[in-house]
């Protein structure tokens, strides 16, 4: 069994920072935990807008607190991001992440991230050197 807190994780390397400094994310499981995914608590900071395109990743995020929007870039759909909102990036949608206040979001990728990626700059996180490209969906 794995126990883990927010807490401790936030003290911790699995603390990452945007080199922006639009966000941060504490990964409280990885990929070398041997789940299959990985699960983070992400703050995203207010007034900020992210270009994210997980192009190696499936993403679901549920929207704890604060208010937003996702804006997918294939259509020019704009979706409003509030407390008990998951959006479930499942095509590996190109979109852009805006924060009118600040947002935690509980997150989950597959294949699981190894830690300490951060979006290169295409809004990508690369796949671990371990990790099989086996999500091309």
């Amino acid at each position: 069994m794995i126990v883990r807190t927010l807490e401790a994780a936030e003290a911790s390397e699995r603390r990452v920072v945007a080199p922006n400094k639009n966000w941060e994310s504490t990964r409280l499981l990885l990929q070398d935990d041997n789940m299959g995914f990985s699960f983070h608590i992400t703050t995203i900071y207010a007034g900020t807008e992210t270009h994210i395109w997980y192009q190696n990743h499936l993403e679901s995020v549920y929207c704890i607190s604060g208010e937003g929007e996702v804006e997918t870039l294939a259509d020019g759909v704009i979706h409003s991001i509030k407390p008990g909102t998951i959006y479930i990036l499942d095509k590996h949608d190109e979109h852009l992440l805006r924060a009118n206040s600040e947002m935690k979001l509980a997150c989950v990728f597959n294949p699981p991230l190894s830690g300490r990626e951060v979006h290169d700059e295409n809004g990508v996180y690369p796949l671990a050197e371990s990790e099989p490209e086996t999500c091309s969906a």
